[in-house]
Parts: C-alpha cells; sequence; structure tokens
C-alpha cells in the first residue's frame, strides 16, 4: 500500500472528529460570560476545585470544558490574549494524545496551555518538550504569569543545570526542556546509585513541540552516555594519511545514497603494503577494518561546512534538519575520530556505551503523548506505526492568502545562484523583506559573499553565529531586509511584518534548494504568511542539487535536454516538480526504513532494559530482596548440581567430590562428600537427585540463616540491595559492550542467508538470559563472602554509612578448611546470635520436615514458606 494511500485512510472520519471538537468549543464559549463575572480569587479558585473533583474521581475529560473555559478568561486577564476556537481545538486533540497540525503563527505555544493545566491538576507532572533550551526558557517564561495565577508552577530543565535545580523543575507541576535533556536524565537516572539522586517521577503527559523535528528527524540517531575505554590515536592518524592516497572508483567504492564506503581488492592491498601486514582482515587486524572504513567514509561524504563545523579545534557536527551545532553529539564507530584526523585535531577518546535509549522507546514510555507542528500529515504514517498517535490537521484562524509559487530549476549550480541573487536584489531594491533558505553552512557563506559583491546588505543565520539569532531573526521582517539561514525548523517563529510591508506583498521566502524532507521545506515556507498576512514562496533548483542529482538526476537531464533552455533559462513546469517531489518521498521513505531498523534493534535491548531499569528501582527504593535472594541461591544451587549430572543419573555415578568442590566456592558447607558417602553407595535405595538437592538445599539455606545471624537481618538486606546493585551495572556495562559489537557484525549473516533482525533477537536475548545467570550466581557468591567493615562509631547505623570492602575476587584469602572446622562445631561454639537461630531452626525442625507441607496450609514445602 503506498503513502498516500495510507495517509488517507488513516484520515477517514476526521470530518465527524473535526465536528465534534467545534462542538465542544462552542460549549467552552457559552461560559465566557459566567467565567468573566468571577472576581480574581473565584477565578483563580477554579484549579483548587478542579484538583478535589479529580481527587473524588472525576477524569480530565469530565473537567475539559469548564477548565478550558478557565484558562481562557485568566488569559484574557493576565496575558491579554484571547484563545480562538481553533487554538481550544488544538488543545483538545493534545488531551486526547493526538498530533495537532497547525499552521505556522497560529500561535501553538498559547494553544497548548489549556492542555498543559489541565493535565497539571493530577499533580503526576506535565513535560513540554521543545527543540532548543532558548524555547524552552522563552516558552516557560512567557505562559509563567498564567500558570502561577492559575495556582500551578513551573520549572525549565536546561543543559549543564545543578543537580538540586533540575530535581526541583521535574517537582513542579510542568516541566519545560528539549528532548535530549528529558532523554539523558532517564538514562542518568537509571544510573544512579541512591534513590535521591534520581531527578524524574514518572511520564505520565508529555506535549512535544515541532513534534515532526524531534520524534521523526531527530529519532535516527539514539542517546547515548559513553564511557571512556583505551584509544587508538595513531592508528586514525595513519588511515587519514594513507586514505588520501588512494584512487575513488579503483580503490575504493562510494555510494552517497546510502553514505556508504567500501575498499576494493586493489585498495586493500595498497593499504596493507602502507601499514606493512600481510592480511589486513585476520582476526588480530579485525579493528583496523573498521579504522579503515571510517576513514574512507569521513574523506569521500563528511564535508566540512556541510556536516560538520571546526570551532576552537573542535569538530562539531551539524544538524542538517535545524542548521545548528549539536554540542555534546559524535559520531559513533570511530567515524568522529577519522574526522579529527582528517582535520588534523587533537582525536577526543572512543566511548563506549554505558546507557543508551532512542527517542522513540524513551517517548512511548509517556501514558499519553501529543504533539505540534505546523508540517506533520506527511508523516501521519510514522506516527500512527511507532508512536500509535493520529495527526489532526487544525483549521487556521484567518485564511492563508500565501502565494506558493512553483519551482525555478536550472541546468547548473552557477546559472541557479546568480539568478537567485538577482532576484533577491530585486526584491531588496523594492523594499520587500526576503528570508533565504540553505541546506548548509558552506552554501549560506557562499551566497553571502555573492550578495555582498552585489552590493545587497543581509544577514547570515548558520551554525557558526546562532548566537545573535534573537537579533537577527527580530529584523527579518522589517522593509528591505535580507536574511539568509539554514534550515528553519525551530527558527523564525518570532518573524513580523514591519510598516508596510504588507503593501509590498508581505516577506518573500527564497528556498535555494529541496531539501530530503517536503516537511523541512513547508516549514521554510511557513515562515511567511501567518494569521492571513500576504505572503510570497519560491524554490530555485539545478540539475546539480545532491538530492535530484543521486535520486532523479537522469531523468531530470533528460528532460531538460529536450525542452532545450539556455544554462541560464530556468524551466517552471509541473512535471519536473513532482520528478523533484517523487525524489524526495524516496529519500523519505529510506530515512523512514532507517530509524524503523534501528527502533527494530532497540525494542530487542529496550525489553531487556525494563529488566534492568525494574530491578534496579526496587533496589533503590529500598525493597525487601531477603525472599528473591533465597530464590537465587536455590537456582544457583540447581544449576550447579545440573553441571555435574542429569534427572537420569544417580549421584552416585556423579564426580561427587568435583561437585562439592564448586558449591564450597560460593559458600561454606556444612557437611562433605564422607558424610553422606553411605547413602550415595547405598545399594539398595541409593541416593536420589532430588534427595541431594534437599540435603545440599537446607544445608545452604542454613547457612545463609547462619550469617543473617551473625551480622544482622537488617544489615543483610542493606547487603542486599548493595550488592546487587554493583552487580547489576558492572554486568549490564559489558552487556551493553557485547550487544553493540554483536550489532556491529550481524549484518553479515544476510550472507548465509538468515535475517540479521532475527539473528540479533535470539542472540541478544541469549546473552541477556546468560548475563542474568551470572548475575545470580555471583549475587550468592558475593552475599556469603563479603566482607564488612564498621567503624565501630557506627555500629549501630544503616547501611548508607557503613564502608563496605569486597575483593574482585571475593574466595581470595577465604580459608575454606577453616570455614568447615566451624561449621562442624556445636552451635554455642559459634556465638550466642548463631545459637539461638539454630535452636529456632532445629525446633522447628523437629516438629516440620523442611520438605514436608507446611502446616500453614499454603500447600508449599514447609522450607519454602515459614520455614524461609
Amino acid at each position: 500500500m503506498s503513502t498516500d494511500l495510507i495517509n488517507k485512510v488513516l484520515r477517514v472520519g476526521e470530518g465527524r472528529a473535526m465536528k465534534a471538537l467545534h462542538t465542544q468549543a462552542a460549549r467552552i464559549g457559552e461560559l465566557e460570560p459566567s467565567m468573566e463575572a468571577l472576581s480574581d480569587d473565584e477565578l483563580r479558585a477554579k484549579s483548587e476545585e478542579f484538583r478535589a473533583r479529580l481527587a473524588d474521581g472525576a477524569t480530565v475529560d469530565e473537567l475539559l470544558t469548564e477548565a478550558f473555559a478557565t484558562v481562557r478568561e485568566a488569559g484574557r486577564r493576565v496575558l491579554g490574549m484571547r484563545l480562538y476556537d481553533v487554538q481550544l481545538i488544538g488543545a483538545m486533540t493534545l488531551n486526547q494524545g493526538k498530533v495537532a497540525e497547525m499552521k505556522t503563527g497560529e500561535g501553538k505555544t498559547f494553544a497548548a496551555v489549556p492542555a498543559v493545566y489541565l493535565n497539571a491538576l493530577t499533580g503526576r507532572g506535565v513535560h513540554v518538550v521543545t527543540v532548543n533550551d532558548y524555547l524552552a526558557q522563552r516558552d516557560a517564561d512567557w505562559m509563567r504569569p498564567l500558570y502561577e495565577f492559575l495556582g500551578v508552577n513551573v520549572g525549565v530543565i536546561r543543559s549543564m543545570m545543578p543537580e538540586a535545580d533540575r530535581r526541583a523543575s521535574y517537582a513542579a507541576d510542568i516541566t519545560y526542556g528539549t528532548n535530549a535533556e528529558f532523554g539523558f536524565d532517564y538514562l542518568r537516572d537509571n544510573m544512579a546509585v541512591r534513590l535521591s539522586d534520581c531527578v524524574q517521577r514518572g511520564h505520565y503527559f508529555c506535549i512535544v513541540d515541532e513534534v515532526d523535528s524531534i520524534l521523526i528527524d531527530e529519532a535516527r540517531t539514539p542517546l547515548i552516555i559513553s564511557g571512556v575505554p583505551e584509544a587508538a590515536t595513531d592508528t586514525y592518524y595513519r588511515f587519514a594519511r594513507i586514505v588520501p592516497t588512494l584512487k575513488a572508483g579503483v580503490d575504493y567504492d562510494v555510494d552517497e545514497k546510502h553514505r556508504a564506503a567500501s575498499p576494493t581488492e586493489s585498495g586493500v592491498e595498497k593499504v596493507e603494503k602502507a601499514l606493512g601486514i600481510e592480511n589486513l582482515y585476520l582476526d588480530v587486524n579485525g579493528n583496523l577494518v573498521n579504522h579503515l572504513i571510517q576513514a574512507l567514509k569521513a574523506h569521500a561524504l563528511y564535508r566540512k561546512d556541510k556536516e560538520y563545523i571546526v570551532r576552537d579545534g573542535e569538530l562539531l557536527i551539524v544538524d542538517e534538519f535545524t542548521g545548528r551545532v549539536l554540542e555534546g553529539r559524535r559520531y559513533s564507530e570511530g567515524l568522529h575520530q577519522a574526522l579529527e584526523a582528517k582535520e588534523g585535531l587533537r582525536i577526543r577518546e572512543e566511548n563506549q556505551t554505558l546507557a543508551t535509549i532512542t527517542l522513540q522507546n524513551y517517548f512511548r514510555m509517556y501514558e499519553k503523548l501529543s504533539g505540534m507542528t505546523g508540517t506533520a500529515a506527511t508523516e501521519a504514517n510514522e506516527f500512527a506505526k511507532i508512536y500509535k498517535t493520529d495527526v489532526v490537521s487544525i483549521p487556521t484562524h484567518r485564511p492563508m492568502i500565501r502565494v506558493d509559487e512553483n519551482d525555478f530549476i536550472f541546468k547548473t549550480k552557477d546559472a541557479k545562484f546568480r539568478a537567485v541573487v538577482e532576484d533577491i536584489a530585486e526584491a531588496h531594491e523594492r523594499g520587500q523583506p526576503v528570508l533565504v533558505g540553505t541546506i548548509s553552512v558552506e552554501i549560506s557563506e557562499m551566497l553571502s559573499g555573492m550578495l555582498t559583491r552585489r552590493g545587497v546588505p543581509h544577514n547570515v543565520l548558520n551554525a557558526k553565529n546562532h548566537a545573535r539569532e534573537a537579533e537577527i531573526i527580530a529584523h527579518a521582517g522589517q522593509q528591505g531586509a535580507v536574511t539568509i539561514a539554514t534550515n528553519m525548523a525551530g527558527r523564525g517563529v518570532d518573524i513580523k511584518l514591519g510598516e508596510g510591508v504588507a503593501d509590498l506583498g508581505g516577506l518573500y521566502i527564497v528556498g535555494t534548494e529541496r531539501h530530503e524532507s517536503r516537511r523541512i521545506d513547508n516549514q521554510l515556507r511557513g515562515r511567511s504568511g501567518r494569521q492571513g498576512d500576504p505572503g510570497r514562496s519560491r524554490f530555485y533548483l539545478s540539475a546539480e542539487d545532491d538530492l535530484i542529482r543521486i535520486f532523479s538526476g537522469d531523468r531530470i537531464y533528460k528532460i531538460l535536454d529536450r525542452l532545450g533552455p539556455g544554462d541560464d533559462l530556468p524551466i517552471e513546469a509541473k512535471m519536473l516538480s513532482k520528478t523533484v517531489e517523487g525524489a524526495q518521498k524516496k529519500v523519505e521513505e529510506q530515512n523512514f526504513n532507517i530509524r524503523k531498523r534501528v527502533l527494530d534493534y532497540d525494542d530487542v535491548l529496550n525489553k531487556q532494559r525494563e529488566v534492568i531499569y525494574s530491578e534496579r528501582r526496587r533496589v533503590l527504593e529500598g525493597e525487601d530482596l531477603g525472599e528473591q535472594a533465597r530464590d537465587w541461591i536455590a537456582e544457583t544451587l540447581v544449576s550447579q548440581v545440573d553441571e555435574f549430572g542429569d534427572e537420569e543419573s544417580l549421584p552416585a555415578d556423579w564426580d561427587i567430590e568435583a561437585l562439592f568442590a564448586s558449591l564450597g566456592q560460593y559458600y561454606p558447607m556444612g557437611f562433605t562428600v564422607d558424610d553422606i558417602r553411605a547413602d550415595l553407595e547405598d545399594e539398595e535405595e541409593p541416593l536420589t537427585r532430588e534427595e541431594l538437592l534437599d540435603k545440599l538445599e537446607d544445608d545452604i539455606m542454613e547457612a545463609y540463616d547462619r550469617r543473617e545471624a551473625d551480622l544482622g537481618a537488617e544489615l543483610v538486606r542493606d547487603l542486599e540491595r548493595w550488592v546487587l546493585l554493583q552487580l547489576i551495572d558492572q554486568h549490564w556495562r559489558e552487556h551493553l559492550y557485547n550487544m553493540d559489537y554483536l550489532r556491529e557484525g550481524i549484518h553479515l549473516r544476510a550472507l548465509g542467508q538468515k535475517d540479521p533482525l532475527s539473528e540479533y533477537r535470539l542472540e541478544g536475548h541469549s546473552m541477556f538470559d546468560e548475563m542474568m545467570s551470572t548475575v545470580k550466581s555471583e549475587f550468592v557468591r558475593y552475599m556469603f563472602h563479603i566482607e564488612v567493615d564498621r567503624a565501630p562509631e557506627a555500629e549501630e547505623q544503616r547501611v548508607a554509612d557503613v564502608g563496605y570492602t569486597y575483593q574482585d575476587d571475593p574466595i581470595q584469602g577465604f580459608d575454606a578448611a577453616a570455614e568447615e572446622e566451624q561449621v562442624a562445631a556445636e552451635p554455642e561454639e559459634r556465638g550466642p546470635a548463631v545459637a539461638v537461630v539454630e535452636q529456632r531452626v532445629l525446633s522447628e525442625a523437629d516438629k516440620v520436615g523442611r520438605n514436608d507441607p507446611c502446616p500453614c496450609g499454603s500447600g508449599k514445602k514447609y522450607k519454602r514458606c515459614h520455614g524461609a
């Protein structure tokens, strides 16, 4: 089924739904007179009334009409702005957990307030997500007086803010911040070693501004918190010197469409000669293959001032969608280091993943996820498939009168840019402001130079000077203003027309190239024609543009040759525009497949992540792990026995000495092989596997009882939590490293006619099970052998005030013979606490056997119930 057809299916019934929303907006309007009659105090008191009704069992949907009417009246009084009906409809859509597509300039920021306020009344926290820190702070500050008038408080999450301030912001009724900050805080919370270090308090309701930019465009790369393993600095520099000596098409092949590069046989031979090795693909040289591939990609596919810039000796990634620098982001798999070597910069260390999550899986945790943007309809299929949320197109408050001209298509880039400069100069001379959109820093600076030579004054807004963004945008709508900007996602929202500009035709949008996503083009166009303002837009294209050259170059050239214009004359034809749009759709589908693939792989890890993070949370919240500890002790015992004998054979046929030696590494056994030798060798009724297991289980549980009596139950509970946290964190990090390694090479399974994703899922599941088994067995060993070092003055304090020491090998220094001798001693010789515990156990054992049914009637064995 085609994407267009899917989108049509998704929009079935939209008319009826919109009619219902209009009806509810009318009901809100009917309450206006009664709300206007309230005093400020009475209007403010509405919030407490709503909270009380929610506490009594009312739902947010039942309060919607009154709550929205309250916000409308409060907005009129506090901000001097009255919500339009279409803004109320947008807010209703958000409250339903849907994406509201509202044209640029329709007041999305204000439209979100009723839905934010209504859901904040639950006390569970509402998150409002923006594309950058500036917008998060601006939107929060703009709406704060309204929220505070109504008795709800607001927090803002910013990068690099102190932890205490961050925690306070999350504790607020409403929290504004960026997707990266929310996502990284979630990961950091799940690396915390104390509950007090966590900052977030759940994922209830979320509104994502510029939702397509965040949940679609930025969702191609996961959020990663990394550590620092060994570096290989010299190797990167060596490959940076070798690769430029290779010839494209001879020594290596480049696939621009899929952004891939691979060496040929001749290239491999030249690299081997340059490195002085015989075989690049030997196991011992396996990392060198990745170094070569990353160096080739850095050389052939990544260009300075387009994909990245160099600033103050640091290589910074430029976001292809917003044109901004992605602070703190680095390319993975060694590509970033290869680029640093290429540019002759100091190489920063490679990173090892410590925690990671995709944006898709982070935002899918919210009970109710909604968003707003001016351009979402083209991605309705992806929102439905990935996020299970519908897109609703909200009507405009005033009719759209902007004129969108047909594209001009030239044969060459040079001809295109000469025409662009002339068009801008003419608009500037007549006083019409122009906003020029480019797709890279490189193009914006080249065009700036051409305008300077033409004598046209202008401003440039790109990743290199984004600090002046607010100042530049503030003047972009004035008479005669010319502004060059890289991609406009999240930019230009404050462009206001100066006096007399409307009479000149409004803001003129000039696009110098089609973006690979139609939405980005629409965002650029959407900066003009706001709230019924006049406006105009046109895109200038050439057959040499990357998008057209890669995806539709041959076809475009044939059409241009057939129609026969000169190099400096453009063609304006719907047929060409449809061809360009077809190229964009191909890229959009390819990008969707990339995002879907990333998500498919992360879904495997996500199930494991949920188990680990849930277990960690139980530990941090101080849950009693005593029963789980005994279950793990029993599981470890069974797994040890399984290694030495199957269910079909008798223990007399096993290597029983080896079994006992192995078990002695876990706990101080209370008897030896000789103690049960007679039972093992009994010719009439030799000891069965089940009977041996029962003996061993009784022994190990009694040993744990003694351990608990020696240290005290309270301290043992704390130790169980502390040991489990250490083991989970250690092995989870190792598991993430192993999963990364598995992911890098899993595509090779396709050569064996196997589905890489299925293989990744199967092996990942097996690796996780093995990891959890290791955690359990090590937990048992540590709990029997960990050393507790108490300071005398801290004797009565909780575990948080007690220092623990344990060796890398908890068995080292453990005197098994002495321990056996101690275990064999009479209870009275082992100290009063142990004696009391053992006397109690023995007393109960006289009445009920550990393998007998428990007298409580639970149906469980006594040892599994009250005997535990």
